[in-house]
């Protein structure tokens, strides 16, 4: 599974987390097709991810614009920062290719003008 998959695996098992408020092993159980053994990097694109949403958030919140907070952003957009976030501070992926891959997402699955907020929010970091 290349890293692109895997971000794929991670978007879903965050999303999961933040909208159902589920384990997130759980989730990343259930994307995974039942599968216990999961690489090093999604483990932590998702476990880490999970563990690191708090600070992740405060970390953001100053980033957005003053009249928006990370709570008003779809789960979806939360789902991609907050990934973004742990690849940049904990897997020391650079910043070029997390908001490549971000934008990519965000292209694919969120609404049509938020990949450009993504951008500026991880190109702050």
């Amino acid at each position: 599974m290349n890293r692109h998959e895997q971000r794929i695996i991670a978007m879903k098992s965050i999303y999961q987390h933040l909208l159902l408020d589920k384990d997130i092993r759980k989730c990343v159980y259930e994307c995974m097709d039942g599968c216990n053994e999961i690489d090093g990097y999604l483990y932590s694109l998702t476990i880490g991810t999970a563990e690191n949403k708090e600070k992740y958030i405060d970390m953001i919140n100053p980033l957005l614009r003053k009249d928006w907070s990370f709570d008003r952003l779809s789960i979806l957009e939360q789902t991609i920062l907050l990934i973004a976030f742990q690849e940049i501070l904990v897997n020391e992926t650079p910043k070029a290719i997390v908001i490549n891959e971000a934008v990519t997402l965000a292209k694919k699955y969120c609404d049509e003008d938020a990949y450009k907020l993504l951008n500026g929010v991880i190109d702050q970091l």
